[in-house]
């Protein structure tokens, strides 16, 4: 117990309740152990409530109608996700896997629903983190629009480098490990323009690459090219 409340406080959603308020959320978070590249649930599946990543990593993805995977976010400690289903009681909108092995919290549509009734906070700070999410989407969606395959890159890499750099000898290191078919997942585009781009910035010392890992050593130059 003390454990999850431990992870409970670092979420957004629930970082100013009460130690009272948290403990009876505690009872109510089931913990669930994941393997790398286990799927947590399915798109189009029964959504059955709130999940938020305790330890790990997990991407969250769509399928097109042809198939294709469009990588919408990647999630780390404290993020929440699959919110929406409490609030339309429809299935999963994406799919979540596992990048790393990861333990994930989840609390069921009926024990939130009644939790919110008995705190009004909680539904509020809900509806702020799904808006959050609709605006980042939306930009997203801005930047697929306006940008060219290279831009798209370079934003992706900087988002990264935002959410997942830590310093390096040389330069920021994004501590996400991605396939290139993962990263032309994100950008929107086939595996062999991002590679072909990849080698571009490499060429051009602006990043280097071991093996999955990306360093940014020339942030400054990749912004300019936005």
């Amino acid at each position: 117990m003390d454990n999850i409340l431990s992870s409970l406080k670092t979420i957004p959603l629930f970082i100013d309740l009460k130690e009272e308020e948290l403990s009876k959320i505690a009872g109510l978070v089931k913990i669930r152990n994941y393997k790398k590249n286990m799927i947590i649930f399915m798109e189009g599946e029964p959504g059955d409530g709130l999940h938020f990543v305790k330890s790990g990593r997990v991407k969250i993805a769509k399928s097109s109608e042809d198939g294709r995977e469009q990588i919408l976010h990647f999630l780390q400690e404290g993020d929440i996700f699959a919110e929406v289903v409490l609030f339309d009681g429809g299935p999963y909108p994406a799919t979540a896997e596992v990048l790393e092995d990861a333990q994930i919290g989840i609390i069921r549509n009926q024990d939130l629903d009644k939790l919110i009734k008995e705190n009004s906070d909680i539904a509020l700070r809900l509806l702020k983190v799904m808006a959050k999410k609709l605006r980042l989407a939306q930009m997203a969606i801005k930047e697929l629009a306006l940008r060219d395959t290279f831009g798209r890159v370079v934003g992706i890499l900087l988002k990264l480098v935002r959410e997942y750099g830590e310093p390096g000898p040389e330069g920021t290191v994004i501590r996400l490990p991605l396939s290139r078919q993962e990263l032309a997942n994100y950008v929107g585009t086939t595996r062999e323009t991002v590679t072909r781009i990849l080698g571009d910035l490499k060429k051009s010392k602006v990043i280097t690459i071991d093996k999955q890992t990306i360093c940014v050593i020339d942030e400054a130059k990749l912004k300019s090219w936005l």
